[in-house]
């Protein structure tokens, strides 16, 4: 079995050259002193029902906060150093994330680490809990009583912006928007939620819907790396140039930035997304046209 020769004691971890690591990779590490590993879900349900022995829960409302009856935002930093204190995670704590469906809580929760300032302490496990199950992954329905963790706020150079940062830079070569939601709501057929916000997408905006960067048989497993690269080049990205990522309420767009970051690019997350920028007397594009 490929997970009998986990190793017992515990050992110093080598943090990965980008921000996801193999079912092979965990397990290999997974009786580390200083591991945390961290199932995101919507509801507790998934994990109740058998989660990676070790774990602990954690549910997207706790680091994601209601923005106004659908957006989810960030948190103030003290609320989020004291949700992730409570799983247990100091500084200097190597945390791998999972989901058990979708990969976008997951790469919420690394987005928000990297906020933090953590993001070269953190990982996606690639493929999530199928891919753990498939590769020959126990799983256990015991839950951790962790203790509280340090983990405190690390400065890093700002990339949150808003629709004042965008609005003035909408006709700048050198900012890229993507916007990672679907071809309804990307062209406005949805009609902006029913009516909540204005239809379309911010001018300009390239549309790379979410999916295009995951494996169709398994959603939380990313594609090759060349591929995502040249998802990226195709459109717009490159070097000395501000990549945005956003889609309705900084879910998707989560995965998008993730990917970005791992690809090297100059990376910016629009938190407020469209639930924001559609509620707002903005400029807005509709159908299939990026302008």
């Amino acid at each position: 079995m490929l997970f009998s020769m986990i190793a017992v004691t515990a050992m110093v971890l080598q943090a990965p050259s980008e921000p996801i690591v193999s079912p092979s990779w965990l397990a290999e590490h997974l009786n580390d002193a200083n591991l945390v590993v961290v199932q995101v879900e919507g509801r507790r349900d998934a994990y109740s029902q058998g989660h990676i022995p070790g774990s602990r829960f954690l549910a997207l409302t706790d680091f994601a906060t209601d923005a106004g009856g659908l957006g989810r935002e960030l948190p103030p930093v003290e609320e989020l150093e004291r949700v992730l204190r409570g799983l247990g995670i100091n500084h200097d704590s190597r945390v791998v994330i999972y989901s058990s469906a979708s990969p976008l809580g997951a790469a919420r929760l690394w987005m928000t680490l990297d906020f933090l300032g953590y993001a070269d302490h953190a990982s996606l496990l690639d493929g999530g809990l199928a891919a753990w199950r498939a590769a020959g992954g126990a799983v256990t329905l015991e839950e951790p009583t962790p203790r509280v963790g340090n983990l405190t706020r690390r400065e890093r150079a700002p990339f949150l912006v808003t629709a004042d940062w965008i609005h003035p830079r909408l006709d700048d070569p050198n900012v890229l928007l993507i916007d990672a939601r679907p071809d309804n709501e990307y062209t406005g057929a949805d009609n902006g939620i029913g009516g909540m916000v204005h239809p379309g997408h911010i001018p300009g905006a390239y549309q790379m819907y979410w999916e295009r960067l995951v494996e169709s048989g398994n959603r939380s497993q990313l594609l090759p790396l060349e591929v995502l690269r040249r998802e990226f080049e195709a459109a717009g990205a490159a070097p000395g140039k501000a990549v945005v990522a956003y889609c309705m309420v900084g879910m998707r767009a989560s995965l998008t930035y993730l990917v970005g970051r791992m690809l090297g690019y100059d990376m910016k997350f629009y938190d407020g997304s469209w639930h924001d920028w559609g509620a707002r007397d903005l400029p807005y594009v509709t159908g299939t046209g990026r302008r």
